[in-house]
């Protein structure tokens, strides 16, 4: 049993910010004190860490990421064990992963395979998600048994990719009517997927194949329609907690906020991409350049009639967004991501993200977009919050485990394969940022994983976390 004193740091919290020490004692922390109260009280500690002009936070928590994900023929190109080390570096210390089923499969097969590929392979603690993409009584009834006996109380739909991963609505109100019964949370991938099909097809016929044609063919007013479809069939389940993932699109977010103005159980998330990138400077580059960025929202255009951008930002203020999480799905340009470079549609969907969320989000807070208590209440609390994971990961007090970061305010981080970069892409989506703030170290239930930039953790370190049911959730049955 070990003793550790983080020393002169600015605790953040969503609450607010205190100067002071944290006490860690083996894996939880065991007090939050005031500054020079440790020397008062005659604590004497195995380990003393000076904070000095730094911020304490708590460990990151990504609940969206696709690690070893299969796509076709296809695999994302981060394992557990490297796509953890990512996570590690940009001070992210829980990931919650998606498991999928397809139509035809057994959902606790699928739980099995993910458990096996994770299990001893993890350098940070995580969870999972459930993808329910074939919706059929057998799928129904493992819902509740993954809710009773596994501590996985989420589960993912899809309104795009028909042929694959797609539900209609009456499998999505039939699964919505399945969680409202377990108290499980539905999350859903919110595009008009039949649409979209016909409007590939449509292009890929006038030879309109290159990479810009994947945001083109899909337009934020079919996120907005089925982010509004999904919504309804929320309200007609029971008012069943429903959490649009990866938003892109002003638009969409409209629908999220009316129906929280409403009362429903509604959240959101988004991804750093959609708050900082533009197609024109990402799928609209020359050439097959784009490839690189194709991912599902599409990055949307600077020009659009909506101000996406800022109205994500003015989202993530008001709350209407709740949580930024990354999508983390990445895949190699060189015999991955190149196979589609003569047709946009061929192309794997998924980004690189998981190391660099913190830094970007943190960005936002330079920018004067968000507050530092905001900055970790959307990428830290709030996540924990709403999966079950709180108050054990997520915030920093008496009790939770010892996920911990302090960050360099006055540091800066180069971005790029050559700089910052530990994914296992050969490229990085955020080749040549400099952003402000550095990751000095990062705490993993009060084991140090990484310090002096140099990851000093271990593959295996990192835990499964069974979740408990959500308890952030507004009101439960409203007359409104």
């Amino acid at each position: 049993m070990a003793t550790t004193l983080v020393r002169n740091g600015l605790i953040i919290s969503p609450t607010g910010s205190i100067a002071g020490d944290v006490l860690i004692h083996d894996e939880r922390i065991t007090a939050i004190l005031m500054p020079d109260e440790s020397e008062r009280l005659g604590i004497v500690a195995d380990r003393v860490i000076d904070a000095a002009g730094k911020y304490v936070i708590p460990g990151g928590v990504d609940v969206h990421t696709h690690m070893e994900l299969p796509v076709g023929d296809l695999v994302a190109s981060d394992t557990f064990a490297t796509g953890t080390i990512a996570a590690a570096w940009g001070g992210t210390t829980t990931i919650v992963d998606m498991v999928t089923q397809l139509a035809g499969e057994r959902v606790q097969d699928g739980l099995a395979v993910w458990h096996e590929k994770a299990a001893g392979n993890c350098a940070i603690d995580y969870g999972f998600h459930q993808i329910i993409g074939g919706v059929d009584e057998q799928s129904l009834l493992a819902m509740e048994y993954l809710v009773e006996k596994e501590g996985i109380n989420s589960f993912k739909l899809f309104m795009a990719y028909p042929g694959r991963l797609y539900s209609d609505d009456g499998q999505i109100l039939q699964a919505m009517q399945r969680a409202a019964s377990c108290g499980a949370m539905i999350l859903m991938h919110a595009e008009n997927g039949m649409a979209i099909d016909v409007l590939v097809q449509q292009a890929r016929a006038r030879g309109e194949t290159a990479p810009i044609y994947h945001a083109l063919t899909r337009p934020s007013v079919l996120e907005a329609e089925a982010t509004h479809r999904a919504i309804a069939l929320s309200e007609v389940a029971g008012n069943v907690p429903l959490y649009i993932v990866h938003m892109s699109a002003g638009d969409a977010l409209a629908q999220v906020a009316l129906a929280r103005q409403a009362g429903r159980n509604v959240f959101a998330e988004t991804c750093p991409q959609y708050l900082w990138l533009t197609l024109e400077e990402t799928l609209g580059r020359p050439g097959t350049e784009g490839v690189k960025w194709i991912c599902s929202p599409p990055i949307r255009s600077a020009h659009d009639a909506h101000h996406h951008q800022a109205d994500l930002w003015r989202g993530l203020r008001m709350n209407d967004l709740a949580v930024v999480a990354t999508d983390h799905c990445p895949f190699c340009l060189k015999d991955q991501k190149d196979r589609g470079l003569n047709d946009f549609s061929a192309v794997p969907n998924g980004l690189s993200g998981v190391e660099h969320r913190m830094e970007l989000i943190y960005q936002g807070v330079v920018a004067g977009e968000l507050s530092l208590e905001r900055w970790v209440e959307t990428c830290c609390t709030t996540p924990a919050r709403m999966f079950g994971m709180y108050p054990r990961k997520g915030i920093l007090a008496p009790g939770s485990d010892a996920d911990l970061v302090i960050w360099d305010p006055a540091g800066t981080t180069e971005i790029g394969v050559e700089a910052k970069h530990h994914s296992q892409t050969d490229y990085s989506n955020w080749e040549g940022w400099h952003v402000d703030g550095a990751v000095e170290l990062v705490m993993s239930r009060g084991r140090v994983i990484l310090e002096q930039n140099r990851f000093v953790g271990r593959v295996g370190h990192g835990q499964f976390i069974k979740r408990e049911l959500c308890q952030y959730l507004v009101c439960p049955n409203p007359t409104s």
